[in-house]
């Protein structure tokens, strides 16, 4: 099945696909990254080509894995058929370590280039420190000049095709916008039913910014997650009167947003049943209904809130878009 795609304002010839796989873990065991390259294979098969990784789900070595069996069993004929996302984490945002993580991040892969690069969450982390244990002592304010025009170097290079934001409010994208060269082409954002980002997704149209939303389904079964979605009895009721899943209610929503989706299931039939949500539409009656849901931002970001580092409180991680 075809999925649409759009082009963004990067001036990368290649288009997105609007739905995609994320490959993200806290825990990358063995088993799951041996589930995670037979999920991408399958979803390779059913006509997937948007895959999103980061450093920090340490899942780009067996994302390179899985596009060379890809390659090599005929599923596609090269890796241009992909439109890759990777993320680079806190422990790299210095203005001097942003390349050499994208190209760490290469080799991982085994690519020669990213279609989109990412800064993952709008803070850093001290040089030395740990990155995938989130010590509070260890958060320091990130110098967003010096990091975002090494990001634009990397596209000048053409070893990242696209490059974005992720987990950025509207001023932390605002302070990017006043000395940026090279806007950022995404905003990857928590955003469902239950958290529809109104503002932001006004702000980021009228920049020329896409959103692409994160835990589509409100990340129900993750340590931070909401069952506000899957629960929802609006959504419910949409679903039963449609003959569809509450899942596939909430990412066709998404998609009439105009956001792009990234999902998580690493089953061939939610992978399916996922890609089953082009070929029919919600009422205005419906659309209203899901428009009028009680709002909550799931991922608060907690773990990144101490009285020494740059996030005192939720606000002023979100900066009152909550």
């Amino acid at each position: 099945m075809a999925i649409p795609e759009i082009i963004l304002s990067s001036g990368n010839a290649k288009a997105m696909p609007v739905l995609g796989l994320g490959l993200g873990t806290l825990d990358p065991t063995p088993e799951f990254l041996t589930s995670m390259i037979k999920a991408v294979l399958e979803a390779i098969e059913l006509g997937y080509r948007m895959f999103d990784t980061a450093s920090f789900y340490r899942t780009e070595e067996a994302l390179g894995e899985a596009i060379s069996q890809a390659i090599s069993c005929g599923l596609i004929k090269s890796r241009d058929e992909l439109f890759i996302t990777s993320k680079i984490w806190l422990n790299d945002n210095y203005g001097d370590r942003v390349l050499p993580a994208l190209q760490k991040s290469l080799r991982d892969m085994k690519l020669d280039y990213v279609d989109q690069y990412l800064i993952h969450f709008p803070m850093s982390m001290k040089a030395g420190s740990n990155p995938f244990r989130l010590n509070p002592e260890d958060f320091v304010p990130m110098d967003i000049k010096s990091v975002w025009t090494a990001m634009e170097e990397c596209q000048t290079l053409g070893l990242a095709k696209s490059i974005g934001v992720s987990n950025f409010t509207c001023k932390k994208i605002a302070d990017i916008l006043a000395f940026a060269k090279i806007p950022p082409a995404i905003n990857q954002v928590e955003m469902n039913p239950a958290w529809q980002q109104g503002k932001l997704r006004e702000y980021c149209q009228a920049n020329g910014i896409k959103i692409a939303a994160y835990s589509p389904l409100g990340a129900a079964g993750a340590f931070w997650g909401t069952k506000d979605v899957l629960e929802s009895k609006v959504l419910m009721g949409i679903a039963e009167s449609k003959g569809k899943s509450v899942a596939q209610i909430a990412l066709r929503w998404a998609y009439e947003q105009g956001v792009i989706i990234v999902t998580k299931p690493h089953n061939k039939e939610r992978l399916k049943q996922n890609l089953e949500i082009f070929e029919w539409g919600l009422s205005e009656e419906e659309s209203m209904k899901i428009a009028a849901l009680p709002q909550r931002r799931a991922g608060l970001g907690h773990m990144f809130i101490s009285d020494t580092g740059p996030f005192k409180s939720v606000e002023d991680i979100w900066d009152g878009e909550l």
